[in-house]
């Protein structure tokens, strides 16, 4: 099958310029995950609460009468007054949630990746802490992309600001790897599962995109929808 997670992240770079700042990213990549754990099918439970759409995909990404820091995709129970809207190439309808029984946050480290390592590495267990106060016992999920490529370009309104492999504007490739080991060692065991997407992108027209390695991205998601879809079975 055709991983559309993989397809969603890939989009975010490939052919056209990604900004940073741009806060619903991360929305757009986790809402997919739900599209494959339906299209895996290896979740009876789970297919039959999207198929009636009892459970639905949180547009506002918090429980009703929950003032929690917003996740990038929430999955629970839909509310039952409220009637779940399905998009049109999507399986799973859109609604509001009563409840979080899968949570997913999504991060991206393209280029001042060690910088930035405090302020990822706290939001992911904030917002770990979250999905997790509305009780329950909620699937969590962290997706973190990490940039090998050998120089990046950002940018910020009209100004562009290029990697130069020196002092603190290092090239992702010479951080990528440091930064990687470094979240996975302080998150990852926090998270039921937690999922690496290691890419290259320059950010430079014509906007190319590469998976460091497809294969392994591959493996590594599959396995995860496969332990997510049997998780999800003994849970709920």
């Amino acid at each position: 099958m055709n991983y559309k997670l993989i397809e969603q992240f890939q989009k975010l770079f490939e052919g056209v310029k990604y900004r940073h700042r741009k806060s619903n990213l991360g929305d757009q990549v986790a809402s997919f995950l739900y599209e494959d754990l339906f299209e895996l099918g290896r979740s009876q439970k789970f297919l039959a609460a999207v198929s009636n759409r009892s459970r639905v995909l949180n547009r506002k990404n918090q429980p009703v009468g929950s003032s929690a820091r917003r996740g990038d995709g929430t999955f629970g129970e839909g509310l039952p007054h409220v009637v779940a809207v399905t998009v049109p190439g999507h399986m799973v309808a859109i609604g509001e949630v009563a409840n979080i029984e899968i949570g997913a946050e999504v991060k991206v480290l393209a280029k001042a990746m060690i910088k930035q390592l405090d302020r990822v590495g706290t939001d992911m267990i904030n917002q770990l802490k979250e999905f997790k106060t509305q009780g329950g016992n909620p699937i969590c999920v962290g997706i973190v992309g990490v940039n090998y490529a050998p120089r990046y370009t950002s940018y910020e309104g009209r100004k562009a600001w290029k990697t130069t492999g020196k002092g603190s504007h290092k090239h992702p490739i010479q951080e990528a790897q440091s930064a990687e080991d470094r979240l996975c060692q302080r998150v990852a065991a926090e998270f039921d599962e937690f999922i690496v997407l290691r890419f290259v992108a320059e950010n430079v027209p014509p906007y190319r995109f590469d998976w460091a390695d497809y294969a392994q991205t591959e493996n590594q998601y599959g396995a995860a929808l496969v332990r997510i879809s049997r998780q999800y079975d003994q849970r709920f």
